[in-house]
């Protein structure tokens, strides 16, 4: 991967992400007596303009440099924990609502990275199955758009410590993460890892995930009220960033369809779970040029290459993962998507 540029592209331009990554930092250089002043140089911007009443939007380019000013400007390292531990339910507004007025836990978590970006969340959020975990964990895997190692363990700490605070409050202070994957090396401060996340923090790994165990998925929320999720979703919806919609839906769509795709859920069925209309939602899949069809193919495929990987996989019960009862179906339908034979993507081990 090249070393870090601002992405060029609209999107990197387009003021639409919230302030508050940004807020908490200038609170950290306050208890650091640490100057701003320079953070937001050739922005137009200043400090107060992150009071919390303040609406300020920044565009990716702009959260990144700022962001990155602070942290050279900060002493030490530790600051994205420090500032992710203190967030409760509160400091995610609309989305921690309808996160505590969802059925469960996991449709709660599937709310909360669908509208992470209403949350101000710079990172893009996937759920998906921790497929190496034969228990059925589920996994919540954060990527940045543009690759900045200076950034990305800040970042991750923000984040995944204040969802970790956010669950406790959902669930109960007993929450925690099977474990931790990060991709960057273990930092000096790597004892503050442990004591947030628990035991088992990994570095150096493929990507960054927090492996959640299946069982917390099933936990009621207590103030659980469906027509108050349904509006409170609805508002969710409207305040998503402009331009984020149809991609961001379709970003949802793959992350049920990982999660069902044993059951071989239906259209009707992830329109449902997502609030949506059928023709809304299939209107919102053309918008980003792609069907349902296409789209659970794409998922059937993907899931299926990474299984069929693992060492001691066999073709028939990668096939029934997926959704298909007849494993000569699978075969045909894998050489469509591939032009090669499930065996041939086998672990020879």
């Amino acid at each position: 991967m090249n070393a870090f540029s601002a992405p060029t592209g609209p999107r990197a331009n387009v003021r639409n992400l919230k302030n508050g990554i940004v807020a908490g930092l200038l609170q950290r250089a306050d208890e650091l007596g640490v100057r701003s002043d320079g953070w937001f140089a050739g922005y137009a911007l200043d400090r107060a303009d992150f009071r919390p009443e303040a609406a300020t939007y920044l565009s990716y380019r702009q959260a990144c440099e700022i962001i990155r000013r602070a942290l050279d400007s900060l002493p030490g390292d530790g600051h994205g924990l420090v500032n992710g531990a203190r967030q409760h339910i509160g400091d995610f507004g609309l989305v921690g609502l309808a996160m505590i007025t969802a059925k469960d836990f996991g449709e709660a978590l599937r709310l909360g990275v669908q509208y992470s970006p209403v949350a101000g969340t710079i990172l893009e959020l996937h759920l998906g199955p921790a497929t190496e975990d034969a228990d059925g964990d589920i996994a919540m895997t954060a990527s940045m758009r543009t690759h900045e190692p200076r950034l990305q363990p800040f970042l991750c700490e923000e984040l995944f410590s204040s969802c970790v605070m956010l669950a406790r409050g959902l669930v109960g202070p007993d929450f925690g993460p099977r474990r931790v994957e990060l991709a960057y090396p273990a930092p000096a401060h790597v004892a503050d890892y442990a004591r947030i996340f628990g035991g088992d923090v990994r570095f150096d790994m493929p990507a960054n995930r927090v492996v959640i165990e299946r069982r917390w998925l099933s936990t009621p929320m207590a103030a659980h009220n469906p027509e108050s999720a349904r509006h409170i979703v609805e508002l969710c919806r409207a305040q998503m960033p402009v331009g984020s919609s149809d991609r961001t839906i379709v970003a949802a769509v793959g992350d049920l369809l990982r999660l069902q795709l044993a059951e071989s859920p239906r259209l009707i069925d992830v329109a449902a779970e997502l609030q949506l209309a059928e023709r809304t939602l299939r209107r919102h899949l053309q918008g980003a040029g792609t069907s349902f069809q296409q789209l659970r193919d794409r998922v059937r495929r993907d899931v299926a290459e990474q299984m069929l990987r693992r060492p001691g996989s066999r073709v028939s019960a990668v096939g029934e993962a997926i959704g298909f009862q007849d494993v000569r179906e699978f075969r045909r339908a894998f050489k469509r998507w591939t032009g090669k034979a499930p065996s041939e993507m086998r672990d020879p081990r």
